[in-house]
């Protein structure tokens, strides 16, 4: 940058998942001392300031409307000030708005800064029993039904474990398509509202886990243990 101006910084704050209590205390400092937090939705942003007991400026970024906020952020961290960025739940970014916001960062030489903190995914492979040195992050499958099961079957030569995210309201329906690509004997970790009042922990064979939350909607995380596609009966 060609200015003589200091320009401000971008810290990715990491927020609970569930828990208000996981909040680190550099996360709280962090939120309380910048201009502005950058958040999803400003409702929800709302509701994470208000467990947290801080007060702050909120600007909405998401899918709607990252392109031309992300250049009023820019101008503001030009001029000098600083901004925080949370997600609705867990570490920022990951799988969630943000990334043409630090492509723009990154291009004009705005310090970035990392607060880490909870994420679902980490909570989620520390649960696991089986080797986890190498894994794969499927992440989301498209929302077409007719592409779902080809996204699958991309993973089925794999031997490593694969993970898989979706909405709470479509857990029993990528469970029954695991099933169909997978099979019913495909070994599975399911973590279901993690670090929340109702969290539950699943392991085994997917076709015995199906039934136990048939219908349900949950925040999840699903993690196939492709080491041992099969168990013996």
């Amino acid at each position: 940058m060609q200015n003589n101006q200091k320009c401000g910084k971008l810290y990715i704050v990491a927020t609970p998942i569930g828990n208000p209590k996981d909040i680190t205390l550099r996360a709280r400092d962090i939120l309380a001392k910048v201009d502005a937090i950058i958040c999803e939705e400003y409702r929800q942003g709302s509701r994470i300031l208000h467990q947290l007991g801080i007060e702050n400026n909120l600007i909405p970024l998401n899918e709607h409307n990252e392109a031309e906020e992300s250049q009023n952020i820019l101008a503001r961290l030009v001029k000098g000030e600083t901004m925080a960025i949370i997600s609705d739940a867990g570490t920022p970014v990951f799988a969630d708005p943000g990334r043409h916001l630090l492509e723009l960062l990154y291009q004009h030489d705005i310090p970035v800064s990392p607060i880490p903190g909870p994420a679902s995914l980490m909570a989620a492979l520390s649960l696991c029993d089986f080797d986890i040195d190498r894994f794969i992050f499927a992440g989301f499958p498209p929302q077409k039904t007719e592409q779902r099961e080809k996204f699958l079957q991309k993973y089925l030569s794999e031997t490593a474990p694969i993970v898989l995210m979706d909405t709470p309201y479509r857990l029993t329906k990528l469970l029954e398509e695991v099933i169909t690509v997978f099979g019913k004997n495909q070994d599975i970790l399911l973590a279901c509202d993690l670090t929340q009042k109702k969290e539950a922990i699943y392991r085994g064979r997917i076709g015995e886990i199906l039934p136990s939350v048939t219908g349900q909607k949950r925040e999840f995380i699903l993690i196939l243990n492709r080491n041992r596609g099969k168990r013996s009966r």
